[in-house]
């Protein structure tokens, strides 16, 4: 889910986007970012912000084009006055002129960014200051390229797997809406003197074809009703929270839940590592990204961590690891690339998920298939079995 927040900085009054499980945890980590929160607002969609962000600044392509620049020789201040010369849109040449303006200022490039935060995330933010006490800056840009691109790789593999399920459902209700509203009282009208013979499940699809060819716009409106009601109770945070708790604890989908949001978690953490920042200060950053439950859980790990128990130990009993996570953050202890061994506990985890969600699309697809042609069946073999019975009782 993703919250509005209105927030003070050593810069002034600003507003950012943050993704967090809950209120709570958007507040938690715009303070790990170093933000004193004034008010916290629930998107409507959870799509929203990323909606709105790829249409007014388009981040992942400006951060390719500036790190293309810096290898070219270019110092920053002239790469982005060069993306600001050349950008098409008022909006999105306003956000890099402010930038540079700071910069002339006086201010680093991390903190001339976070006077922008509808453009420039607070992930985003802290990678760059990060990156800016170790002077790997492109370095640092690409690897937040690289984890924005797997991040929205996962959302689009699962997008893409629903796509098919929700066109045959809109086909098949489309059919059986047809069926029901033009067919049914032409055979109606042919039974019309005889209805009272007809077999009792024949009878009542009649009268629904009736009742909506009678009705057919009433109809429309209660549809159309309760898909809007449908809707705004999915936008309200409470609904979704009651949702995500319901599908948490389903068998077997609860725990595929759970290492999504474990591999969101250990992505991110993975970069921010990578780019210099603390354990324990990454752990917080990317608390938000976590379930409320996992949350708590990630919080007690912190603790253990502060107690000087290893990141791995901690982890594993606060419940947020996995036999291979275990493995490979031990491996990671040792050798010094704790960054690396999370990236790389995302990326297994990112293709066991995969196989997941393309053995499910192959079992939904047929399965949905097949419902759709027994309610299509039902309905013409209950319009012609009168006919049926009538040929039966001539022979």
């Amino acid at each position: 889910m993703f919250y509005e927040i209105r927030a003070l900085n050593a810069a002034g009054r600003c507003r950012l986007t943050v993704e967090a499980a809950d209120e709570q945890a958007a507040r938690a980590q715009a303070r790990s970012q170093g933000y004193q929160v004034l008010a916290v607002r629930a998107r409507a969609a959870q799509g929203g912000a990323w909606l709105k962000r790829g249409k007014g600044f388009p981040l992942v392509l400006f951060t390719r084009e500036l790190m293309a620049l810096l290898a070219s020789g270019l110092p920053l201040t002239e790469s982005l006055e060069t993306l600001a010369e050349k950008e098409g849109r008022e909006e999105n040449r306003a956000v890099l002129n402010g930038v540079i303006r700071h910069l002339h200022e006086g201010e680093r490039f991390s903190a001339a960014i976070a006077h922008a935060p509808q453009a420039f995330p607070p992930l985003y933010v802290s990678v760059v200051r990060a990156a800016e006490k170790t002077s790997d800056l492109s370095e640092a840009l690409g690897r937040y390229v690289a984890y924005q691109e797997q991040v929205d790789g996962v959302r689009k593999k699962v997008v893409a797997a629903a796509v098919y399920p929700a066109l045959l459902l809109l086909a098949g209700g489309l059919v059986a809406l047809f069926l029901l509203g033009y067919v049914t009282p032409r055979f109606a009208g042919v039974y019309e003197g005889n209805l009272e013979r007809l077999p009792w499940a024949s009878r009542l699809l009649m009268d629904w074809g009736g009742m909506i060819q009678t009705h057919g716009l009433a109809a429309l409106a209660v549809l159309i009703a309760v898909i809007a009601l449908t809707v705004w109770g999915l936008r309200r945070p409470g609904a979704r929270a009651w949702i995500s708790r319901l599908l948490w604890r389903a068998p077997g989908l609860g725990e595929r839940l759970r290492v999504f949001h474990l591999t969101r978690f250990y992505r991110t953490v993975g970069m921010l590592l990578s780019g210099g920042i603390p354990a324990v200060a990454a752990l917080a950053m990317a608390e938000g990204l976590l379930h409320p439950e996992l949350r708590v859980r990630l919080q007690g790990a912190a603790r253990l961590i502060k107690e000087g128990q290893p990141l791995s130990a901690a982890m594993e009993a606060r419940g947020l690891s996995t036999p291979v996570a275990a493995r490979l953050l031990r491996v990671g202890e040792k050798s010094g690339r704790m960054g690396e061994m999370m990236e790389s506990i995302a990326r297994f985890h990112d293709e066991e998920l995969a196989r997941f969600v393309d053995w499910f699309t192959r079992l939904v697809e047929p399965v949905l298939m097949a419902v759709i042609g027994l309610v299509i069946g039902v309905i013409v073999v209950l319009l012609y079995l009168p006919i049926f019975e009538l040929v039966g009782s001539l022979e």
